[in-house]
């Protein structure tokens, strides 16, 4: 059975040309960057030119850029980083409810180190309102962190808005960009971002690496302390070939994101057409346009989402739940949540992210074994 893989949102495929980047720093070129010699600035020279690419992704210059393990490393710098360098000013941060874990649960720890914490209510489209920003603002705020789209439900936030008020009151602005990078066009200044993170693996780069924008001026509190690497950011021997890989993975996916976007947008919406019109009692959760070109992401009335989705497995296709389910927790998604589903509807929730791979003939594949299953389920309920 071939597999259907409908999970772009949790990782991506490594595409060969960035393997290809990325095999002579494992054996040929293996210098460590920090080297004098010819071998060790071989690989700084990589490093740098790494460096380049993702900065020129995102509008950035290269100094700006530091390079970490992923998008939870790049959170935590950024917000830890930032409220310990600037705690002198103030002990205020400012979130929302249905941020990643990586953001959630680094608010709750300083919470505990004596920060406070605002954590804004969204729409039920798990949108932040930039006035609740504004209103939340006090004189002692340091930072506001709003991630640029959500990673359950594709709600784009209206981050560029968000950002001038953080500006106009003096205040940070952070904003988790691992969902959006390779979908949308990510400019810093037009974000107003004063930090962002980014994740190689979400555009088809190499698990266990990724950046943080920190806009230059800006003073963060290093978390790993040792050596002087990136900046003293970020101590340790740099993971080259994993920085390679970043580089060349978003050097791609911004030369190709328009194309691949377009195509992956008419897709996503032939199949949210499809189950809204061929399955009762469905609902849409996220925003209806403002939403990432490869999400979609379904409540199923009288459905179990952990059946829905082993189900699903069993059929050969690859989706997520839209509760925690799965992980082991019983709780359903804050997202939805704090979107305003009930604890059952969040529970019969489907996420469904489509890539670059993705064709139509497995999105009408996926349409018509998701109807019988969900058929099945009620069917099987109402007994």
């Amino acid at each position: 059975m071939d597999l259907i893989y409908l999970d772009y949102a949790a990782t991506a495929p490594v595409l060969p040309e960035v393997l290809d980047a990325m095999l002579p720093f494992f054996i040929l070129r293996y210098g460590n960057p920090s080297g004098v010699h010819k071998a060790g600035r071989d690989a700084h020279k990589a490093v740098e030119e790494a460096r380049r690419q993702v900065a020129a992704a995102l509008g950035a210059e290269s100094r700006e850029i530091c390079f970490t393990s992923g998008g939870s490393e790049s959170d935590n710098l950024a917000i830890q980083g930032a409220a310990f360098a600037r705690k002198e000013k103030g002990m205020h941060l400012i979130t929302s409810q249905v941020e990643h874990h990586a953001v959630l649960n680094t608010c709750r720890w300083l919470e505990k180190q004596g920060f406070c914490v605002t954590y804004l209510p969204t729409d039920r489209y798990g949108r932040v309102d930039p006035e609740d920003v504004k209103r939340a603002i006090r004189p002692d705020t340091i930072l506001v962190s709003i991630m640029t789209a959500n990673n359950e439900i594709g709600t784009v936030e209206p981050v560029a808005e968000i950002g001038k008020i953080c500006h106009d009151h003096e205040v940070l602005f952070h904003t988790d960009a691992v969902q959006a990078a390779g979908m949308l066009k990510l400019d810093v200044h037009e974000l107003n971002a004063d930090l962002l993170s980014i994740s190689a693996h979400k555009f088809h780069g190499p698990k266990g690496a990724g950046a943080l924008y920190v806009r230059k001026g800006t003073r963060l509190d290093a978390l790993i302390h040792g050596g002087a690497q990136e900046r003293n950011l970020r101590a340790g021997t740099e993971n080259v070939p994993g920085i390679v890989g970043t580089g060349k993975a978003i050097e791609i996916a911004e030369a190709e994101r328009e194309t691949n976007a377009g195509r992956i947008r008419s897709l996503r919406d032939q199949l949210i057409h499809t189950v809204l019109e061929q399955i009762p009692g469905t609902r849409l959760n996220g925003h209806p346009v403002e939403r990432l070109p490869g999400n979609c992401h379904f409540s199923f009335e009288g459905v179990d989402g952990e059946a829905l989705l082993l189900r699903l497995d069993l059929a050969g296709i690859a989706a997520s739940a839209g509760s925690a389910c799965t992980s082991g927790s019983v709780e359903p998604s804050h997202v939805l949540r704090a979107a305003g589903l009930t604890e059952k509807e969040a529970g019969g929730s489907l996420r469904i992210t489509l890539g670059r791979e993705t064709t139509r003939e497995e999105i009408e594949k996926t349409a018509r074994i998701l109807k019988e299953i969900v058929e099945d389920l009620r069917r099987m309920s109402s007994l």
